[in-house]
């Protein structure tokens, strides 16, 4: 089970490197250097971000990429649907095929509520409070 993938952790960091930037525009070079993020991979992230209306970018020796979205207004659980898809604790899928047991399993229930949790969990998590625990554990 893997609640968060790699997509979505460089997203995440991509996010927080363009949020530090407060306005300004961050070439993708210097987001995969800072973040250890392989190039070309950013880039695929970057242009989904763009598709969701989470960043621009501008093309020329000034360009790049800056957050388009208020920083506090982009949850960990939009990421994860984004590069994922819905929070799941669970599938009930063996080879695309719904399990047969589905109907009467007794911990599907407890799994949809633990999912519900996380997925609450997660959407009190935002780029911006991210941001900000970040800045403060690096002042300690």
């Amino acid at each position: 089970m893997k609640v968060l993938t790699k997509n979505t952790d460089y997203a995440i960091r991509a996010l927080l490197a363009l949020a530090a930037e407060k306005g300004s525009y961050l070439s993708a070079k210097a987001i995969a250097s800072g973040q250890d993020i392989p190039y070309q991979f950013l880039r695929r992230l970057l242009q989904e971000m763009i598709r969701h209306n989470l960043i621009v970018s501008k093309e020329g020796a000034r360009g790049g990429f800056m957050l388009e979205k208020d920083p506090d207004a982009i949850t960990v659980t939009q990421l994860i649907e984004i590069f994922q898809g819905k929070v799941q604790v669970s599938e009930c899928m063996f080879r695309k095929q719904i399990c047969g047991n589905r109907s009467r399993c007794v911990l599907r229930h407890e799994i949809m509520r633990i999912e519900q949790v996380v997925q609450s969990e997660f959407e009190k998590v935002t780029i911006g409070k991210l941001l900000r625990d970040l800045e403060a554990a690096n002042r300690k």
